[in-house]
């Protein structure tokens, strides 16, 4: 934290007050389902949008503790999309990475919706965490869905949160 905090300035606009980051997006997953991340959100995502996104396996300083790490891409990226499955509830690296972008909102972020939750696979409700739950009822998510036409739209949400351009292309063809 304190290597984030000395080099904070450096991301700071010179002519604003607005963070520049380095990355739109910090991706949390489960390992287990690294195969939809990397064969699929970053093809949609980054090589099709431009969205620059942070991923552990790519973009993680090696000789970095994972803690730091995580705390680092947190810091460093302007929203945070986490996978959500089953797999990622059962990791706890996943729930690190969770609560570690619910503090950076409250705290860092004056209560400003960091996260993007994007629902893989179908979780009962009374499978999901409270602190889950609470951001399920008070903010918007997104599921994976299971047809092509879906397909299409589901991937209009995450790029018009990542990507300020793409959401004013999108209401210039609308």
């Amino acid at each position: 934290m304190v290597k984030i905090k000395r080099h904070q300035s450096e991301y700071k606009s010179a002519n604003t007050d607005e963070r520049l980051y380095m990355y739109d997006a910090f991706v949390s997953y489960a390992n287990e389902d690294q195969a939809f991340v990397h064969n699929t959100l970053l093809r949609e995502l980054e090589k099709d949008c431009g969205i620059q996104l942070c991923l552990h396996k790519r973009n993680f300083l090696s000789g970095n503790d994972i803690a730091t790490n995580i705390t680092s891409a947190i810091h460093n990226s302007r929203k945070r999309i986490a996978i959500m499955s089953s797999n990622y509830l059962a990791s706890y690296w996943c729930m690190f990475e969770y609560n570690m972008a619910r503090m950076e909102s409250i705290y860092e972020r004056n209560c400003e919706n960091i996260l993007f939750l994007v629902f893989y696979e179908q979780i009962s409700a009374c499978n999901l965490p409270l602190q889950i739950i609470e951001l399920v009822h008070c903010q918007s998510y997104i599921e994976y869905p299971n047809d092509e036409y879906g397909y299409v739209v589901f991937w209009e949400q995450p790029k018009g949160q990542l990507n300020p351009t793409y959401e004013s292309y999108l209401n210039l063809t609308l």
